[in-house]
This record gives structure tokens, C-alpha cells and sequence, in this order.
């Protein structure tokens, strides 16, 4: 029956727009890296720990709109989590000081939380059948990247006609949009009569004993370290330490003649190899251990960023290494929550989910703040650029022992 069932269902559909909506916007913050440092005479550190802060709530919110929606509906909780998207975008727009910048981050990242991938992940892994819950969660994942596709260059494009606070208000009105199809998430549940018996207190005690449990949380770290230091600091990275953009190159042809136009293409450009990579994921963790298909990744990506760095860094090599990587980018977010949902089940998948994702912002917080930090001391971003390499090997090592099989419910 389960391979009869239809793989774009309306919950996949309406979930897919709500994430390439929020992660459009969210993508584009490192854009502004630059515009709003000049116009008050920041240190680059300033709006870096700004979305340091973001990405540090959204990984406080996410377990918390995980356990909220599954508590009081999915729906309710992407309400919520749109509302305060749009309301730290508009007084964001607003702020004047990097305080109220930072602080005003915090409603942001909760906004993201919202309508992120813990609620609209656990949603759609619960609405597919068994035989495509690993591509429906491959699928609403890549939606997040062709949001981040056109999401920095319209950041790009938009900073050339309005300043910076206009450019927020519209991409608050953007997520306020999104919220247009919410009748179609109808927050299915099926799942066995052992596991709606089972409270999130057992559910959770479980998680915590079990060592796969704890493995799965550090390894995500490094992932969300990685993502968001280059979401946030590879334009700048690219603008300042990228060799010139030669007239006469493919670049300059096509209208592409500035560093800092590069950096925004850049972050699309791993956006669109990223929906490759992310379906190639999903697909595989239909028949192949997840686990090892995580170490493979990480492993991969441990090679590509350090020959980046090892290398003159050149338009051609910018392309490249986002093409690399952007193969490699969210191809963990399917098979990290499937991982989740197959060892623990779908009935808390949202809040399970929403906890490890809290280590992936962990290092994220990580990976903005030290970009940021170490800009001003060092004057260039080679040292956390390192520091993001070994994160990357420890993550490859650490899926090794995690032990892929399912928890039985608790009597």
C-alpha cells in the first residue's frame, strides 16, 4: 500500500514554500555583513555576533516549537514562529546599535525555529508512507536551498535600489506570505498505538541513555559550524581575499564584475548543487546505512574546505568550492531527522529532532562569532576557516558508532 502512496502530497507542498520562504531570508544575512558595518562604523564582530545570537535562539527555539506542535498543532506553532520572524525583521530595521541589533536577533532566530526544519520536517516525515518518508524529508530539505538560491542575490539586487532597513521590511512581508498555505499542513499522525501511548518524558529518557543519542548531538555540530560561518562570512571572505574578476572571463560576461557580487553567487550557487546533493541523500538513505552515509559526507566536506583554503583563492576556485560543497551542504538534515525518526520513531520526532538540531546552532553561534572575533584580530578569516576543518573530521569519526536500530517503546 505504502508504495502507492503519493510522494508530493499538499503537506509537502505547503511545506516545501514555507521553508524556501524562511530560509530565503535567512540565507541573506550575510549579505549585509558589509552595508550595515559601513553605515555605523561597526567592527566586522558586531552584526557577526548579531547572527551568532540568531542562530544560537533558533537552536534554543527549535526543540521548544518541536514539543509546542506537538502538543497543540503544527499549524499553530508556524503561525507563531512566522509572527516573530517578521517582527525582529521589522525592528531590526529599526535598530541603530549593534545591542539592539544582537537583541532583536533573538526574535529572528526563533522565527526560523517556527518555520524551520523541526516543525515542518516532523510534519512531512509523518504525512509520507514508509516507502517515501526518506525522499519527502530529502525533498522539503532541499526546498530550504532553492530559497537560499535566489535568496543572497535578491538581498544583492534589492541593497541596489533601497537601503538595507527597506530591503528587511520586505522580506518580513515575504514570510508574512508564506502563511497563505497553511490550510494545506494538516498534521498527520500515523503512527503505532505503543508510541501515542508513550509520553515525551519516556520518549525523552530513552534519547538520553542511549549513546547513539549522544553521538548523532555532537556530530551535528559541526555541520550547523560550517554552515552558517560560510552563510555568514563567505561574501565578505570572498570580496576582500578573492583574486580580481578579469575582463573578458565568463564572470564579467554575464554581468558578474565585482567580489562582493561573486560572494552572493557564491552562497546561491551552493544553494542550487545543494538541491542535487540533498535528493542524492535522500535517496540513498532509502536502502544505505544512514550512518555511514553521514561520515562519508562529512569526510568529504573535511577534504573540500581544506583544499580551498590550502589554495590561491580565485573566482574559479570560489565556483568550485561552492559547488563542492554545496553538494554536501543539507545532505545531512534527511538522514540526521530519518535517522532520528527510524531509531525513536515519528511520534516525537519534532521535539527529538529539535534537540539535536540545538547542537548544530551551537556551533553555528560558534562558527559567526569566532568569524567575526578572529576578523578583527587577525585581519582575515584562515584560522576559524581551520578550525572549521577539524570540526569536520571529528563529526566523520564520531557517526561511526552509532548504532542504527530501532528503540523498542517502553512497556
Amino acid at each position: 500500500m505504502d508504495s502507492k502512496a503519493p510522494l508530493f502530497t499538499p503537506v509537502l507542498i505547503a511545506g516545501c514554500v514555507i521553508i524556501v520562504l524562511s530560509f530565503a531570508v535567512r540565507a541573506s544575512f550575510g549579505v549585509f555583513q558589509i552595508p550595515i558595518a559601513e553605515e555605523f562604523g561597526w567592527l566586522r564582530s558586531e552584526f557577526s555576533l548579531a547572527i551568532a545570537i540568531q542562530n544560537l535562539a533558533w537552536g534554543i527555539g527549535q526543540p521548544l516549537f518541536g514539543a509546542f506542535a506537538e502538543k497543540l498543532g503544527d499549524r499553530a506553532a508556524i503561525i507563531g514562529g512566522a509572527l516573530l520572524y517578521a517582527a525582529g525583521l521589522v525592528l531590526s530595521s529599526m535598530a541603530v546599535t549593534p545591542e539592539a541589533h544582537q537583541m532583536l536577533e533573538i526574535l529572528v532566530g526563533f522565527g526560523i525555529a517556527g518555520t524551520g526544519f523541526g516543525v515542518i520536517l516532523a510534519v512531512v516525515g509523518r504525512a509520507a508512507s514508509d516507502e517515501n518518508r526518506s525522499m519527502s524529508l530529502a525533498i522539503a530539505t532541499a526546498a530550504g536551498s532553492a530559497g537560499q538560491v535566489f535568496g543572497a542575490p535578491t538581498a544583492e539586487w534589492l541593497l541596489g535600489m533601497m537601503p538595507w532597513q527597506q530591503v528587511f521590511l520586505v522580506f518580513a512581508a515575504v514570510i508574512l506570505c508564506s502563511l497563505a498555505v497553511l490550510p494545506m499542513m494538516r498534521s498527520p499522525k500515523p503512527v503505532s498505538k505503543g508510541a501515542l501511548e508513550e509520553s515525551m518524558g519516556q520518549i525523552l529518557r530513552r534519547a538520553f541513555r542511549d549513546p547513539s543519542f549522544s553521538l548523532i548531538f555532537i556530530g551535528f555540530f559541526s555541520c550547523g559550524y560550517q554552515l552558517a560561518f560560510i552563510t555568514a562570512h563567505f561574501p565578505a571572505l570572498v570580496t576582500e581575499m578573492c583574486g580580481p574578476i578579469l575582463d573578458g572571463s565568463l564572470l564579467a560576461a554575464i554581468g558578474i564584475t565585482s567580489t562582493s557580487a561573486l560572494g552572493a553567487i557564491a552562497i546561491s550557487f551552493i544553494g542550487l548543487f545543494n538541491i542535487m546533493g540533498t535528493l542524492l541523500a535522500g535517496y540513498l538513505g532509502k536502502t544505505l546505512p544512514k550512518k555511514y552515509l553521514l561520515a562519508g559526507i562529512y569526510t568529504l566536506r573535511t577534504i573540500v574546505a581544506a583544499a580551498f583554503i590550502l589554495m590561491p583563492i580565485t573566482p574559479t576556485s570560489v565556483l568550485v568550492f561552492s559547488a563542492l560543497m554545496g553538494a554536501l551542504w543539507l545532505a545531512t538534515v534527511p538522514l540526521t531527522s530519518g535517522l532520528i525518526a527510524h531509531i525513536y520513531g515519528l511520534r516525537y520526532m519534532g521535539t527529538l529532532y529539535g534537540i539535536v538540531f540545538f547542537s548544530h546552532q551551537l556551533g553555528g553561534f560558534m562558527g559567526v562569532w569566532l568569524g567575526g572575533k578572529m576578523y578583527d584580530v587577525y585581519g582575515d578569516y584562515t584560522l576559524v576557516w581551520w578550525i572549521g576543518v577539524a570540526v569536520g573530521a571529528l563529526s566523520a569519526v564520531v557517526h561511526l558508532p552509532v548504532k542504527e536500530n530501532r528503540v523498542p517503546v517502553a512497556a
